[in-house]
This record gives C-alpha cells, structure tokens and sequence, in this order.
C-alpha cells in the first residue's frame, strides 16, 4: 500500500516529516506481501520473505507517537534482518486520536495472531516470533511481551512471543515519566489509562527475554526509562540485554537498527539465536 491508500492521519511534526521523507523510498524497492487482519486499511500486515529462511521471525511496529505512520515505514529495516535468514513482519495499526487506547494494542495483537497463523507460507516458524518497534513501536512490542490476557482470546499460546527488541520506547506514562505532554492515544483524561498503558505496569518475573536500546543520544527521558525499564525487568529476574547505540539521536535509533552490519542488527540477530 501507499501512503495515499490509507485514511488522512494527524499533520507530521517537523521531526516526523523528516522520518518520512529518507526511509519511505525504501517502501517501493523491498518486495512486501501484504494482507488485511481487520476492516480497517491500518489493520494490515506487510510480510518480507527472507530469502533464505531459517525460521526465525520478527515483527516490526512503527513508531510515530501513535498519531502518524504506515507499516511500510519498516520496509527500510527488513533487508538487514532477511539477509541473515530472518522473515520480517510489520504491523499497522489504527492510530490516534480517532482511535485512542487500547485500539492500538488490540491491532497489533491481532497482528500477531494474522501473522502466526500464515508465517510457515513463508518459512517461518510461528513457534520462533520475537516482536520489535521503534518509538510508540517500542512500547507496543513491551506491551504485548509483558502482558498475559491477549494471546489466549486470540487462539495463541501464552508463550507465542519468544522476546521482544524494543527501541527508543517510552515505558511509563504519568507525571513521574518526564514527558512534555500527555500523548493523545492515552484519551480522554478523565479514563485515567497511564496506569494501565504502561510497560512498567505490567512488569512480571516470567516475561520472555528483552533487548532493551536507545540511542546515545535518544530524548533524555526515553533515555532514563529505557535504563530504568531494563533495571526493574532485572530485579524480577527476567533476562534483559541493554544495548546503547553510539551517536544515535532518535530517529538515529532507527535507522542504525537498519544497519546491515551495524550494532544493532548484530546484538538482536545473537538475541534471537539463543532465545
């Protein structure tokens, strides 16, 4: 799909516009099959077949601060990660504010489940899913490792995702969290769901591994949470890697994670090799 198939969304930032213009021409050069988990245009899934598939999986969230984005947007980091035999799923989702949480977190659960179910067409093995995201991406992809009551609805084994490689996500929401503003897709304010949408909320001692990254030079405060999330995963005594990526600003994080022989893809490739 193009940008043009899709309903309008919110007005890109500055920041935004930028991100779009440099990776969406990577949408138009990486073979993607596509297809619908719900009504909605955003409800879709653009797989990238690994050429030489080992089985292993990763789903892709798009970042945007869950009011812009297109799941071709991760077109630009799957070649990275199919070049090493691992087939690349990314997952859109319905976006704020005409669709507030937990719409999101439903889509990509969904997703996952589109995703398990059609992935061994492609030669992956639904048994060997791990779930990446950059930005509101991130937080998804902890979202849906950390939490328990969505895979069971949806058909799927408790243990579906085998870890999850969040970057640059935002993990806590609330006055403690050092955001400048209250992010729309949380709602009205009055349905309090800060709590309730946060990763460190939801916390567990049995969550699968993480490979937890942000840039060097990331937003201070997704600096701290990452650091802080990675900790209290930690003290409950769930596997967690950090990995910090050198010169990188926000955006930077994504595109190094793209990098065919850079850091990130190295670090993640070894993560999903042993877990």
């Amino acid at each position: 799909m193009r940008p043009e198939d899709y309903p309008p969304q919110e007005p890109f930032s500055e920041i935004g516009k930028a991100y779009h213009q440099k990776i969406m021409p990577a949408a138009e050069t990486v073979t993607a099959v596509e297809w619908q988990y719900g009504a909605d245009p955003y409800q879709s899934v653009a797989l990238y077949p690994a050429p030489r598939p080992r089985g292993d999986v990763l789903l892709l969230i798009h970042g945007g601060g869950w009011t812009n984005g297109y799941k071709e947007w991760m077109a630009f980091c799957a070649p990275a990660a199919t070049a090493r035999g691992i087939t690349v799923a990314s997952l859109g989702y319905r976006l704020a504010p005409g669709h507030v949480w937990p719409a999101g977190f439903e889509d990509v659960a969904d997703g996952v489940a589109s995703v398990h179910a059609r992935v061994a067409e492609f030669g992956g093995d639904p048994g060997r899913i791990f779930v990446s995201g950059h930005s509101a991406g991130g937080h998804l992809a902890a979202m849906l490792a950390l939490r328990t009551d969505w895979q069971a609805p949806r058909g799927l084994p408790g243990d579906v995702l085998r870890g999850a490689l969040p970057i640059s996500g935002t993990y806590l929401f609330g006055p403690e969290s050092g955001l400048s503003m209250r992010p729309r897709f949380l709602g009205d304010p009055a349905l309090a769901n800060e709590e309730r949408a946060s990763p460190m909320s939801h916390l567990r001692g049995d969550a699968p591994p993480l490979l937890v990254a942000w840039g060097a030079r990331d937003f201070p405060h997704l600096q701290r949470q990452g650091a802080e999330f990675a900790a209290a995963l930690a003290d409950r005594g769930v596997e967690v890697r950090t990995e910090v990526m050198a010169d990188a600003d926000h955006l930077g994080a994504s595109y190094a994670s793209a990098e065919p022989d850079g850091p990130w893809i190295a670090a993640a490739d070894a993560f999903i090799r042993v877990n």
